[in-house]
């Protein structure tokens, strides 16, 4: 069933269209990709089908009820709230329900009528139903997802950091359980270890997912269906991002040669008319070709050969094989409270090493001390013979936030003529009026392709590379993978992109605060290596595996006696209710016997009699069942 249809969406700014013409459908349950260059209105197509603005010709229609909830990119809570109470506000209604039914249990030892009853099994049964008993575990599940534990539950949300408020917008949303969730860049402040927490827990997600993200890897293992959005249509693949490169790769390929084919034969016919149409005995076949040409279907150019990065990194001299040593290496700020340590790793020349671990473990402390910027609390680093570095920060911070594009590449390399340096420069996308701005004011994928430039101008044969994929969009990213691939010298990165990691690595050093370790392979690889030695450690220590087993078993079996307590004690206080009301009952019977119409009136009187006896036995029924559930009281308190 589609939940949510775009129907010749347009949008435009300033009299010139971004997009026109865009259809694209939601399923029910879809996990679906949009993708695009940089530019193209991905955001601005997310906030017209979220209807947060309307759109300038077409329509978006959507089912009936339908619940969608919108992640803008770097988005944050915001406000006084606690982080855990934030989130308790999602769950507004079942708490709701949850103070009815203590409300109606508490009625229940003064009241336990029929009607009581049915309103107090009907509100356990919603509470039920809408986790009532787990909506705490699942918030405290998915906060821990997201790296916020028990000691960050009272923090004021004002307090957090921009990342962190961004990764609780996020955890909010998914709590709130939408039909349809729209996020776009939801990757942006995650770890590798919450993105891939997070992959997990969108592949169990019950509604349909709509997402825009510059990480391929996420793409792969979240979405089966992609949009490639262009100025004029939304191109559909029923495919995960890997199987959208191909099949396009493979369109644009047969798209390509039907082009240059007819291409071919329209320059086949216009050189016979060219040569024939003045000659009497063939100006009649020229003109019958001319006809033809005129009359012939012309087929678009194909794009995708141009505005594309291009570039190489060239190395002017050879290292040795021996590229870096590190060794016993601490890294940190200060010594009372290093960041990780002893890391130690070699490596050698045609390497590519990714350097990956959590947030905060030092990994660009580690490259920075690896460059002398920073000294190693403990340990050193070599370089061996012949090795010339190029860093990539970043941070940025070798730009010149004043100088002009221009000025940034040329102040480095006087020697080079203007239009080598233009040339360079137009290689990675800046144009005739970019190189007059000042870095300043550039985008983040503008500044992060001008320290590419500047880095491939160095020729050096050791790249050190600090997140150098952040900022770029995913053509800009690919470009690269393939540049860094065919580098003929060695490479030491930092990244938390997993397909590129996946892409490059011919292995991986992954450091964590106790040091470092190293896998001789890709991501794939490594993930195999963790599951293995997952594995290994259950096998190996059955009474360590043994004991969150047993705690998961205890906290189960504590959750069901709380819930058998509860229900005795509503057992109890019922039928102590019942017994009151037919003492009660008893009582006025007996009055109406002893009144002096009843003692002359037989019949009367056999009435009272069999009411009184009816009363009685009930009562003998009533505390029995009181006695049973009493005794089953008393034993699970005791």
């Amino acid at each position: 069933m589609i939940i949510l249809q775009a129907q010749g969406v347009a949008r435009s700014f300033n009299g010139l269209d971004l997009f026109t013409g865009i259809n694209l459908a939601v399923q029910t349950g879809a996990r679906v990709g949009l993708v695009g260059p940089n530019g193209i209105g991905k955001t601005t197509l997310l906030e017209i089908l979220a209807g947060i603005n309307p759109p300038d010709a077409g329509h978006v229609t959507t089912s009936k009820n339908l619940s969608l909830g919108y992640l803008a990119q770097d988005s944050g809570l915001t406000g006084d709230n606690t982080v855990f109470n934030e989130m308790l506000t999602v769950f507004a209604p079942v708490m709701a329900l949850e103070t009815r039914m203590h409300d109606l249990e508490k009625q229940l030892t003064h009241d336990a009528s029929a009607a009581v009853l049915a309103q107090y099994d009907q509100v356990q049964h919603d509470f039920t139903e809408q986790n009532g008993y787990g909506y705490r575990a699942e918030i405290r599940g998915v906060l821990h997802g997201f790296h916020f534990d028990d000691t960050t539950y009272d923090k004021p949300i004002h307090t957090l950091s921009g990342g962190e408020r961004s990764r609780l917008a996020l955890a909010k949303l998914l709590l709130e359980r939408h039909d349809l969730i729209i996020l776009d860049e939801p990757t942006n402040h995650l770890d590798i270890d919450t993105l891939t927490w997070l992959e997990g827990y969108l592949r169990g997600y019950p509604g349909a997912i709509l997402t825009v993200s510059h990480d391929q890897y996420f793409l792969d293992h979240v979405v089966t269906e992609v949009y490639e959005l262009g100025p004029t249509q939304a191109v559909h693949y029923t495919t995960n991002y890997t199987g959208y490169k191909k099949q396009k790769a493979e369109n644009l390929a047969l798209e390509w040669k039907a082009y240059e084919k007819q291409q071919e034969e329209i320059a086949k016919l216009q050189d016979f008319i060219d040569k024939n149409i003045v000659r009497a005995s063939t100006t009649k076949q020229a003109q019958a070709r001319r006809k033809q040409l005129e009359k012939m279907p012309r087929l678009a150019r194909p794009a995708g050969r141009e505005k594309t990065v291009h570039f190489q990194f060239t190395p002017a001299t050879t290292s040795g094989n021996e590229v870096l040593q590190v060794r016993g290496a601490t890294v940190g700020y200060e010594a009372a409270k290093p960041m990780a340590g002893p890391i130690d790793f070699a490596v050698n020349k045609g390497d590519r090493i990714a350097i990956i671990g959590p947030n905060g473990v030092g990994k660009s402390t580690l490259l920075k001390s690896i460059l002398g910027q920073i000294p190693f609390l403990k340990g050193s680093a070599r370089f061996g013979t012949g090795v010339t570095t190029g860093y990539y920060d970043q941070d940025q911070h070798q730009l010149h936030w004043n100088k002009t594009v221009l000025a940034e590449i040329w102040d480095e390399h006087p020697t080079m003529l203007e239009k080598d340096v233009r040339a360079a420069l137009a290689a990675f996308l800046f144009d005739a009026e970019d190189i007059t701005k000042t870095v300043a004011d550039l985008s983040g994928g503008q500044k992060a392709r001008l320290e590419l430039t500047k880095l491939s101008l160095m020729h050096d044969n050791f790249l050190v590379l600090d997140e150098p994929t952040n900022h770029l969009d995913i053509n800009s990213k690919e470009v690269l993978e393939e540049a860094l691939a065919d580098f003929s010298g060695t490479v030491l990165f930092v990244s938390h992109d997993r397909y590129f990691i996946n892409s490059l690595a011919t292995s991986i050093v992954a450091l964590a605060p106790t040091g470092s370790t190293t896998y001789l392979g890709d991501w794939d690889y490594y993930q195999e290596k963790l599951a293995e030695t997952t594995a290994e450690a259950a096998a190996d220590a059955p009474a360590a595996e043994a004991a969150p087993a047993v705690a998961a078993t205890a906290y189960s079996q504590s959750k069901e006696a709380q819930r058998n307590h509860r229900k005795l004690e509503r057992e109890v206080a019922k039928w102590e209710a019942e017994l009151t009301r037919l003492e009660e009952a008893a009582a006025a019977v007996q009055t109406d016997m002893a009144a002096p119409a009843a003692l002359t009136d037989y019949v009367k009187m056999q009435e009272l009699q069999a009411k009184l006896d009816a009363i009685t036995a009930a009562t003998n029924e009533a505390e029995t069942a009181w006695e049973q559930a009493a005794e089953a009281l008393e034993e699970l308190e005791s």
